[in-house]
């Protein structure tokens, strides 16, 4: 892995999704942040302050705020590779609803809407988004998560560390929901029996040992934990020798309020033990 890579982060998305939160967490860990950069101008800031020593670990904000100067980011990103940097490309998504709200809460106009729709301004977004979202090293679905769940997803992701280390977010959910957008693998806990169906156990979540217990003392319970710890063991190893540092793991249960929350704070519990630095995220709870 380059040496430059962990201290040297593209964030990008879509507006409204959260960048200026995302920047302000960034300055508080003691990055250097440049907010609104037009990619022209990428290589030189990495050269002056990356190459340099100046700062150890630079944060740059590029975003369609650039306005045509924008299309110039691949090249951008490419002399930057060739030059033996490579930086970590975090992409803040949020779905069409909650932009629309939060840009209307601002009472500020989308970058893209021009005379149009705010809808069309969106999706003219998404359009120009597309390469890099599909390329980032970490996708975080910000719909859900209010200022301090966003600040700790940016603090388990970019905190100071001592080596690198896969980094896990572990997310429960509900189905009947959908599935989250940022998930890398995704596992169904409707297989165990539902405590939803046991009178004493229905009011409480997978929080509380009594349903923690119904759930995780289940043999197929215990089996899946099993395997699929291996599994994401393996999967550690293998997105470590690619050079990937953020692993997404979503588990879904019908509502997200028993079975996933239960299973997600275990799987969560055993990566820790394992080395990775391991947040727990849980979606739906609350939500029915």
């Amino acid at each position: 892995m380059d040496e430059s890579s962990g201290n040297l982060i593209i964030v990008s998305g879509m507006s409204g999704a959260g960048r200026s939160s995302v920047a302000d967490v960034l300055e508080d860990l003691g990055w250097f942040v440049v907010d609104n950069l037009p990619p022209m101008f990428l290589t030189t800031i990495v050269e002056q302050v990356v190459g340099t020593g100046a700062s150890p670990r630079l944060a740059i904000v590029v975003d369609v705020r650039t306005g045509s100067f924008f299309d110039e980011l691949g090249s951008a990103l490419e002399d930057l590779r060739t030059k033996g940097y490579r930086p970590l490309t975090l992409f803040l998504e949020a779905s069409d609803d909650v932009i629309v709200r939060r840009q209307e809460s601002v009472r500020r106009p989308h970058p893209l809407q021009g005379d149009g729709r705010l809808l069309t301004g969106i999706e003219r977004e998404r359009e120009l988004l597309g390469d890099i979202r599909a390329g980032a090293d970490l996708v975080i679905d910000t719909s859900n998560l209010n200022i301090h769940q966003l600040a700790a997803r940016i603090v388990n992701a970019f905190g100071d560390e001592e080596k690198i280390e896969l980094r896990a977010t572990v997310v429960s959910f509900g189905f009947k929901y959908g599935i989250p957008v940022d998930a890398d693998v995704v596992a169904d806990m409707r297989f165990v029996p539902n405590p939803f169906w046991q009178p004493d156990l229905r009011p409480m979540t997978g929080q509380d040992k009594a349903v923690s217990d119904f759930v995780l003392g289940h043999p197929l319970a215990q089996q899946f934990l099993q395997n699929y710890v291996d599994v994401l063991d393996t999967l550690r190893t293998g997105y470590l020798n690619e050079g990937k540092r953020f692993v997404t793991v979503a588990i879904g249960c019908t509502g997200g309020k028993h079975r996933s929350v239960a299973m997600a704070e275990e799987i969560a519990k055993r990566l820790r033990e394992k080395g990775s630095p391991t947040l727990v995220v849980h979606r739906d709870l609350g939500r029915e």
